[in-house]
């Protein structure tokens, strides 16, 4: 037990509760240990029905739809379930493969509160404003539940992103690249950065209370500041700067596989709106002392239509060495909810940086690949 005082409420509580009926609530640091997510489909693990991407819309997808099942030469039965488990029907979709649950850390449990759509309000603790989302109470309420009965080691949070509206910002950057031809493109750039520039405020607003919530049920529960290890991850661009891209800008290629954005729009996703999230991440981690773990160039070279990576096909097997780590924009497979997040590659990868951090002394850290494959992830410190 953390504290001498704790272990004498402890053992008085063991004995009382040996004598009244009811359930026995673990104290902090009695139950399983575990490690937490919460926050929204970045880290909920939306995205990971996919195993790269494939422009064929029938049976498995060439090996990359892992909702595919009862497959014969009539095609397959698809079930979402496979994946994402109960959480398919409340549309959270925390898939077996989200980060938390690829972590290789010596836990024993792994708690996934987090949920596609989430915004910082639907972290924070009811008492203090904040609100439910997808028919389930808010993520810090949710947090404090499990912290009483669990030994929670680990606290990673990932939000912001849906406050400053960023997915739907990208979006329009697809759209604007649908409907104007190549020879008068109208790029969403300028209008997008200024939509950004103007919700950040709000957003690390609702981030510092957040933090500010995570800490208070923590010690609800008993655990001091450094009895567990509080990280906030930040996020990776779906889209390479368009330099990496492997279809021409115009070409109607790029729409096929999945990335039609215009060159510049894909540099501002990558080089401009990407950093300009994670700084705000980064900025809130410091002012709540937490850590900040950088997941900016994670998928690198993997990202959607990168020219190092390459599409699934008959010929072409899925790899994590070879093929992309983002899902597609590919109406007609699956959920479009789904498209411009890690696939299940990614989603492993990321896995793999929380495992290094936890075994890595506390401070702000960079993730990135060293080679090829998930397994050559490496941690650096963050400059």
């Amino acid at each position: 037990m953390r504290f001498r005082q704790l272990r004498a409420i402890a053992t008085t509580a063991s004995a009382v509760a040996l004598l009244a009926p009811g359930p026995v609530v673990a104290s902090p640091g009695d139950g399983p240990t575990a490690a937490v997510s919460l926050g929204d489909s970045f880290i909920s693990g939306e995205g990971g029905r996919w195993l790269g991407n494939s422009t064929d819309p029938t049976g498995d997808r060439d090996g990359t739809d892992r909702a595919a099942k009862e497959c014969g030469w009539w095609g397959c039965a698809y079930d979402p379930g496979l994946v994402y488990g109960s959480s398919e029907e409340s549309g959270c979709h925390r898939s077996d493969t989200a980060p938390i649950e690829s972590v290789e850390i010596a836990v024993q449990r792994r708690v996934n509160l987090a949920c596609s759509g989430a915004r910082t309000v639907n972290l924070r603790s009811a008492a203090r404003g904040g609100l439910g989302h997808r028919g389930e109470p808010p993520q810090t309420d949710r947090l404090a539940r499990v912290a009483e009965r669990l030994d929670v080691r680990m606290v990673v949070v990932t939000a912001g992103a849906n406050d400053l509206g960023f997915g739907r910002l990208v979006l329009g950057c697809v759209a604007s690249w649908l409907t104007t031809p190549a020879t008068d493109p109208r790029p969403c750039a300028a209008s997008a950065r200024a939509a950004l520039d103007g919700a950040i405020p709000a957003a690390r607003t609702g981030l510092l209370a957040v933090l500010a919530d995570v800490r208070a049920a923590m010690a609800a529960a008993g655990y001091g500041a450094t009895d567990y290890r509080l990280a906030v991850a930040g996020y990776a661009s779906p889209l390479p700067p368009s330099r990496a891209i492997r279809h021409p800008e115009g070409g109607w290629s790029r729409l096929v596989a999945g990335c039609p954005v215009w060159d510049v729009d894909a540099d501002w996703a990558a080089l401009s709106a990407t950093p300009a999230v994670n700084d705000l991440l980064a900025s809130a981690a410091a002012r709540r002392g937490a850590e900040f773990l950088d997941l900016s160039r994670i998928l690198a070279g993997h990202e959607l239509c990168h020219r190092a990576s390459a599409r699934v096909t008959s010929d072409a097997p899925p790899s994590a060495r070879t093929s992309e780590w983002v899902r597609a924009l590919a109406p007609g497979q699956g959920s479009l909810r789904e498209a411009l997040h890690p696939n299940a590659y990614g989603q492993r990868a990321i896995g793999r940086c929380l495992g290094l951090l936890y075994a890595t002394d506390r401070g702000d850290w960079s993730c990135r690949r060293s080679g090829p494959g998930i397994r050559s992830v490496q941690l650096a410190p963050r400059r």
